[in-house]
């Protein structure tokens, strides 16, 4: 009668334990950035739903500071929008990069982009 062995050789082991802490260590840099970028483009996304017709860019840009001061974002300051009109409707978009250290002189370079419309 033959046992056969079944299992993960100790370098196999050392192989995806690597494997797999690359990968958090990935997911946990980007992570905050990414959530931060959604705080953002729904920020956008109910000003522009919030906006009435006789407001100005300045009053635009005023309404959208209020929501990054409640959620507490920084990538993009009301300065950094793009506010335009399509008809009666208020378009804001936006558009930045986010660079996030890796380790040594590896980083990863995210290049966001959102709008109010959806696109």
């Amino acid at each position: 009668m033959k046992n056969k062995q079944t299992g993960v050789s100790l370098s196999g082991l050392m192989f995806w334990g690597v494997i797999v802490a690359m990968v958090a260590l990935l997911v946990i840099k980007v992570a905050p950035s990414a959530i931060e970028f959604y705080k953002i483009k729904k920020g956008i996304t109910a000003t522009a739903q919030n906006a009435k017709p006789d407001m100005t860019v300045a009053d635009i840009r005023n309404a959208y500071a209020k929501y990054a001061e409640i959620d507490h974002t920084s990538d993009v300051t009301p300065a950094d929008l793009e506010v335009t009109k399509e008809g009666s409707q208020v378009v804001i978009s936006v558009s930045y990069e986010k660079r996030i250290p890796l380790f040594g002189p590896a980083s990863l370079l995210i290049d966001y982009q959102a709008s109010s419309q959806g696109k």
